[in-house]
């Protein structure tokens, strides 16, 4: 029986929320593992604190431009990558994904990072699903939920168990801005809605990651 594989697009405020995150590392590596047999894995790791802490100290140095803004987060998330990769080292491709579209053969598992300016690491993600044939991708970040708006900022926020495409186009926009800060990347958004993905939201909840794989009721957001 030919394995279904899932993307992860593994937000980088989960592997540095601030000091690097070893312990959620180490239970992420282990739950992962134990699906092997059942799925196929392509993870993709944002920049996330990292990113955003180098792009305001250039900022704040020089006003520097929004494409060298994006190459400061690029190599944020392949720095990520290749300590993601480095916890896999025993079933993983030896090499990091760097372009999404360039075609790959994997048995378990994939780690990939940012590829170009002008998009995160959420588009890397829908690229690479559509290139190995993947239908669903996970996103899993600091949120455990979709809301209407950001409740960082609004106490009033609903939170969003199941949206449609386009009414999800409306919370997260239709422009990318170097290091902002949305639930999915809006030109990710466009893609994966024209090609019928499924996007799941969670939150770093390992269990819950866990339920979601086994069928079982989770919680979180899911777009389709």
């Amino acid at each position: 029986m030919k394995k279904k594989t899932i993307i992860i697009s593994l937000g980088g405020s989960l592997i540095v929320p601030d000091k690097i995150d070893y312990k959620f590392l180490r239970d992420f590596r282990k739950l992962i593992k134990s699906y092997l047999r059942k799925y196929k894995f392509a993870i993709i790791t944002g920049g996330g604190k990292t990113a955003r802490r180098y792009i305001s100290a250039a900022d704040k140095a020089f006003h520097i431009k929004d494409e060298d803004k994006d190459w400061l987060g690029i190599h944020a998330t392949r720095l990520n990558a290749h300590l993601v990769r480095t916890i896999f080292e025993d079933v993983a491709n030896s090499k990091i994904v760097r372009d999404p579209r360039k075609k790959v053969k994997f048995d378990k598992l994939l780690v990939g990072a940012g590829w170009r300016p002008g998009c995160s690491t959420d588009y890397d993600a829908v690229l690479l699903a559509k290139n190995v044939g993947a239908e669903t991708v996970i996103n899993m970040s600091n949120i455990d939920w979709l809301y209407d708006k950001d409740p960082r900022k609004y106490k009033s926020a609903k939170k969003i168990e199941n949206i449609d495409w386009k009414s999800f186009k409306k919370i997260v926009g239709d422009k990318w801005k170097p290091g902002m800060n949305v639930p999915f990347d809006p030109k990710a958004t466009k893609e994966a809605a024209k090609l019928g993905l499924k996007l799941v939201i969670l939150g770093k909840s390992i269990s819950n990651l866990r339920n979601y794989l086994d069928g079982k009721k989770f919680k979180g957001s899911v777009v389709e």
